[in-house]
C-alpha cells in the first residue's frame, strides 16, 4: 500500500519534567518542524505553541487507572504516519529512555524500516526535587543514587526490586510513578532494614505552577498522603537530602509560585509579560484577544498617505504607542521616505515602553509624561506647544480623541493618521480556554480596553452566558484608569490596578496582591 512513497521520520523526544523551558534545544526544533505530534499527560501543553500552524496534534496521555491509548497502538501509529511520509514527534516527559517504553516504540519502527532519533530530555528524577530544594546528591549525605519505577502491583514490586539490596544503598532513592504503593515502599523499606525516621519527600506537577510537595518520614509518609489526599504524578524522594529542602527550597518562594495568569495582550506583545510572570514563578497562559494589522480601508489609506507626503513641515511628532511606532516606520518605508523627512519636529512619547522603541530607532523622545496617557502627555507639552504649530499623530484607529481634541483646543493643528487597526484575535487557544471555564485561572491582565471588551465577547461566543460571573473569583488586573473603567462598566470586579501604566508596575501589584491574599488567608 505504502509502495513508492517516502518515508517520513519519528523523533522520539523527551520534553522535560513538566516547565516547557526546561525542553532541550533540539527537543524543540524537532516540536517546531514536524507534521505531527503525539505527545503525552506530563508533557507541557504550552510546548505545542510551536508547532507548525497545520501541524496535528494527537494526544495518547495516560492516567493510572484509563489510558487515552494502549502503548501497543500508540507504537503502530507512529509506524502508520512515518509510513505516510509523516515527520513524527513523539512528544514524552522527562526522559524518553527512563521508564518512557522508548525502547517498544523504537523497536517497531525498527522492523519496519522507519528511520528514527531519540532526543534525551531532563529527567524529573532529578529535575523534580531540585525544584523542591532536594539535590539527589549531596557530598556528606548521598554519593549514589538508584531510580526504582513504584507503577508496579507489590507481586510485580517484590520481583523487580531487591529490597535488601536497595534498602543497604547509602545513597537517595527516587521512585517514579509510585504514589498509589507508598505505603507498600515504605513498609518494605523498614521491613528490610530502613529507619522508620528515614525522611521522605513527595513532589507532585514538579516544575509546574501546581508543584506540591509533602514531606515526612517512612513511618508516617502513607498517612500525610491518605490526610493530604496527595494523587500522583509525583516523584517519591527517599533519604537524608531530604532535610535540605528547609534551606534550599527557591521555587516555591518565589511571588508568584501557584498563580496561573492570564496574558490577553495581542501575541506579538505577550512575550515580555509572560517572561516576567515566568520570571517570578507564575504560568502565563497566552490568550491573545487582540491583533493589530495595517491599515486597509481605503480613505484611512488615503488620508495619512496625504499626511505623511505632505511637503508642509511638522513641529511635533506624537506617539502613544509602540504599535504605533512600529507602523508608522514599515508606511515610511513603503512610501520611500525615511525620518530625515521630519527632521524639523520634536519627538514626544506617552510611555517608557514607547520612547525605547524610538530610541532603538535613534530617535530621543525630549518630552515623556509622569501619568503614561494622553492628559499626562499633554500636561507635559503645555509650556511647549504654541498656537499654529502642526502636531502628526500615528496612531490606532480605537484611539481615543482626547489628545487631537485638547491640541486643537490650544491653537495646535492635529494631524491625525489612523496607520493600523486593531481587530478580534480568532485563532484561539482551546486548552487555555478550558482553563477560564473550569476556573484554573488566577489572574487575568488587561492592558487596554479593547482586550476587556473582546474577551468578553469571545467567552460569549463559546457559549457563557454571563462571563462577569464566571470570572468573579478571579483578580482582574488592569494597566490604567481607562482600562479599569471599561472592565468595571462591563462588570468586572478590578481588584489590580497598579500606580504607573506599565508591565513592570502591572507585575509588582500582582505579586502584591497575591502575597497580601496568602498572608490574610
Amino acid at each position: 500500500m505504502n509502495e513508492g512513497k517516502v518515508k517520513g521520520k519519528v523523533f522520539l523526544v523527551g520534553a522535560g519534567p513538566g516547565d516547557p523551558k526546561l525542553i532541550t534545544i533540539r527537543g524543540l526544533e524537532c516540536i517546531q518542524a514536524c507534521d505531527v505530534v503525539v505527545y503525552d499527560r506530563l508533557a507541557s501543553p504550552r510546548l505545542l505553541k510551536y508547532l507548525k500552524p497545520d501541524a496535528q496534534k494527537v494526544y495518547v496521555g495516560k492516567l493510572p487507572d484509563r489510558h487515552t491509548m494502549k502503548q501497543e497502538d500508540i507504537n503502530q501509529l507512529l509506524v502508520d504516519l512515518a509510513l505516510e511520509g509523516k515527520i513524527v514527534t513523539r512528544l514524552k516527559g522527562g526522559d524518553p529512555t527512563l521508564f518512557g517504553r522508548v525502547g517498544e516504540e523504537a523497536g517497531l519502527l525498527q522492523q519496519h524500516g522507519v528511520e528514527f532519533e531519540i532526543i534525551p530530555g531532563i529527567t524529573s528524577a532529578i529535575a523534580v526535587p531540585a525544584y523542591a530544594g532536594i539535590p539527589v546528591t549531596h557530598r556528606d549525605m548521598a554519593s549514589s543514587l538508584s531510580i526504582i519505577t513504584g507503577h508496579e502491583s507489590p507481586e510485580k514490586l517484590d520481583k523487580s526490586i531487591h529490597w535488601d539490596k536497595v534498602t543497604n544503598a547509602t545513597g537517595t532513592l527516587i521512585f517514579l510513578m509510585g504514589v498509589a504503593k507508598i505505603g507498600y515502599i515504605a513498609s518494605q523499606l523498614m521491613k528490610h532494614g530502613k529507619s522508620p525516621e528515614t525522611p521522605v519527600a513527595l513532589i507532585r506537577w514538579g516544575t509546574r505552577v501546581e508543584q506540591q510537595t509533602i514531606t515526612g518520614t517512612l513511618k508516617t509518609i502513607e498517612s500525610i498522603v491518605i490526610e493530604t489526599d496527595f494523587k500522583p504524578p509525583a516523584v517519591i524522594v527517599v533519604g537524608e537530602v531530604v532535610r535540605q529542602r528547609e534551606k534550599l527550597q527557591w521555587y516555591e518562594r518565589k511571588p508568584l509560585f501557584g498563580t496561573r495568569v492570564l496574558v490577553t495582550r495581542a501575541r506579538a506583545q505577550n512575550s515580555e509579560l509572560a517572561d516576567r510572570i515566568e520570571e517570578m514563578g507564575g504560568e502565563p497562559c497566552e490568550f491573545p484577544v487582540i491583533r493589530t494589522r495595517e491599515q486597509s480601508l481605503a480613505t484611512a489609506v488615503e488620508a495619512l498617505t496625504a499626511a505623511l507626503l505632505d511637503e508642509r513641515p511638522y513641529d511635533w511628532l506624537l506617539f502613544t504607542s509602540v504599535n504605533g511606532v512600529d507602523y508608522f516606520f514599515g508606511w515610511l518605508k513603503k512610501l520611500g521616505l525615511d525620518i530625515r523627512k521630519f527632521h524639523q519636529a520634536r519627538i514626544a512619547a506617552v510611555g517608557p515602553k514607547t520612547a525605547e522603541a524610538l530610541e532603538q530607532r535613534g530617535l530621543l523622545v525630549e518630552t515623556l509624561p509622569v501619568t503614561f496617557q494622553a492628559e499626562g502627555l499633554l500636561d507635559s507639552l503645555q509650556d511647549s506647544l504654541l498656537p499654529g504649530q502642526r502636531a502628526l499623530l500615528p496612531r490606532g484607529d480605537l484611539a481615543r480623541e482626547v489628545l487631537p481634541r485638547e491640541l486643537a483646543a490650544r491653537g495646535v493643528v492635529p494631524v491625525v493618521i489612523n496607520i493600523y487597526e486593531t481587530v478580534m484575535e480568532d485563532n484561539q487557544d482551546e486548552e487555555t480556554l478550558a482553563m477560564l471555564i473550569e476556573r484554573r485561572v488566577d489572574v487575568i491582565t488587561f492592558a487596554s480596553s479593547s482586550t476587556v471588551t473582546n474577551l468578553l465577547e469571545i467567552m460569549k461566543r463559546m457559549g457563557i452566558e454571563d462571563p462577569p460571573q464566571l470570572l468573579k473569583s478571579v483578580d482582574i488586573a488592569c494597566i490604567g484608569p481607562l482600562t479599569a473603567k471599561t472592565a468595571v462598566e462591563a462588570g468586572l470586579v478590578v481588584t489590580i490596578q497598579p500606580e504607573d501604566a506599565t508591565i513592570d508596575s502591572l507585575i509588582e501589584a500582582v505579586a502584591a496582591s497575591r502575597l497580601a491574599k496568602a498572608t490574610n488567608g
